[in-house]
């Protein structure tokens, strides 16, 4: 038998270049897990705790305080309707049933609104002052107007009645971008060597918005969620943010935006060193945004809630905005099914979940040609019992936007939980052979392609 072994040391030589040998021609360096700093790989999104719902409603007062905008019902046997002599009969007071939806219990009187310096105006005496006051301590101001002080009345058979008719109100709007669902579409598709799976898209954002009046002693953050479709959904971030209309002032707003968007942006100050350690040396310039606040709704443990009970309480003119994060996904390459996937909110992902995610298991078959695997890869991943990819790369920013390569040993992921990295939001994950098992591959290859044949001659 005459053995060509120019023919296999040719196959050998060319089979790398034509089933795309990334680790020899396009390599990637990247740092071992073990040598990048703690601050750089990410915190723990299950760690975190529900911020108590009670933190997000006012402090409701055992009485109702009378303000400007409350509508009181009056009634006064002989002023409110008057009456021309006391042979005239008296006039049934009208009954007023409260608005849908309102818990006010039916009223009696006629309707008098509290004017905007919190006095309520009534005939024949000067307006009372009623601001901070109670129901009951409005029909006893008004009784002392009408029978003692002006004696339009007399003591002992006064008819004076005081409810509360309808509650003042506060407009907020409401923005929600949590609507849609963040599922992956994914359609199948025909290769050239098997079956993959492409995924098309990410997140589908749906928004809504809502105008709201709201009672007062409601008019806080609990209540506007309640109202609008309860707390952030998955595609929404744990938190929710209050634009104040207080702090819109006229003169003032052009000064404030200037000086928020001429704000130096969060490269200065920073320092980056993947071997001294990496962190935020005082980020000096940055400027707050001074119109709204953010209410926390999941804090680390053992973290007190910075919410201010102010804070939950909403006016006339705020805006409750419910933020959406489509921009929290990772993106996956090479040896993986190329994609954009989005990351849980509120539990951990890490880099063997992802690879899963993404359609590929430790230790699973590659993809064909049209994830990046190359011929070699098909035929391998078809039974040959090849070498599987064990070298990822995650490709990460750092907190002052500078680019670094993680490498994850996939099979010290496998035993060691320190290596099983969690992903991050702007992550992008390739899979790739180490050169020896790509250089495994291709001489198996080489001998499937070559050397059998070879053989047989």
């Amino acid at each position: 038998m005459n053995f060509n072994w120019k023919g296999v040391l040719l196959a050998a030589v060319l089979t790398p270049m034509l089933t795309g040998c990334t680790s020899f021609f396009a390599p990637i360096s990247g740092v071992p897990v073990n040598q990048i700093p703690p601050q750089l790989l990410g915190e723990k999104r299950a760690d975190y705790i529900n911020v108590p719902l009670a933190l997000l409603r006012m402090e409701q007062p055992e009485d109702y305080l009378i303000d400007e905008g409350d509508i009181l019902g009056i009634y006064i046997e002989g002023v409110m309707p008057p009456q021309a002599n006391e042979d005239q009969p008296v006039a049934i007071p009208p009954v007023h049933f409260p608005e849908e939806g309102s818990d006010l219990p039916p009223s009696v009187g006629f309707p008098i609104p509290v004017r905007d310096d919190g006095t309520l105006p009534l005939p024949l005496i000067e307006p009372l002052d009623v601001r901070g006051k109670t129901i009951t301590e409005v029909e006893s101001m008004v009784r002392k107007a009408y029978v003692d002080d002006e004696k339009i009345l007399r003591k002992g058979r006064d008819r004076i009645l005081v409810s509360l008719m309808r509650e003042r109100t506060q407009r907020v709007i409401v923005i929600r971008e949590d609507g849609g669902s963040n599922d992956a579409a994914i359609a199948g598709g025909s290769r050239q060597f098997g079956n993959a799976q492409e995924v098309i898209s990410g997140t589908e954002r749906q928004g809504a918005g809502y105008t709201l009046d709201m009672p007062a002693y409601k008019n806080d953050l609990m209540h506007a969620l309640a109202e609008t479709g309860g707390l952030p959904g998955l595609n929404a971030k744990s938190e929710v943010k209050v634009l104040k209309a207080s702090r819109f002032k006229g003169k003032n707003r052009e000064e404030m935006m200037m000086q928020l968007f001429a704000g130096r942006g969060p490269m200065d100050g920073c320092c980056f060193d993947m071997c001294g350690g990496c962190g935020m040396v005082g980020v000096e310039g940055m400027v707050e945004d001074p119109f709204s606040v953010t209410i926390p709704l999941r804090v680390r443990p053992g973290e007190m809630p910075q919410i201010d009970p102010a804070d939950v309480i909403l006016e006339d003119g705020d805006i409750v905005y419910i933020e959406a994060r489509d921009t929290e996904v990772f993106y996956t390459g090479g040896l993986l099914p190329g994609g954009q996937y989005p990351l849980p909110r509120d539990y951990d992902l890490d880099v063997i979940g992802a690879m899963s995610v993404a359609g590929t298991g430790l230790g699973g078959s590659v993809q064909g040609s049209g994830s990046g695997g190359g011929a070699a890869g098909a035929l391998l991943g078809g039974g040959f019992g090849g070498a599987t990819p064990t070298q990822l790369y995650v490709m990460r920013k750092g907190p002052c936007g500078q680019e670094f390569t993680i490498a994850v040993d996939l099979k010290k992921a496998y035993n060691n939980p320190n290596e099983k990295i969690l992903v991050q939001p702007g992550d992008t994950l390739i899979l790739r052979y180490k050169p020896h098992e790509e250089a495994l591959n291709f001489g198996i290859v080489a001998f499937f392609t070559y050397g059998i044949r070879e053989l047989f001659n």
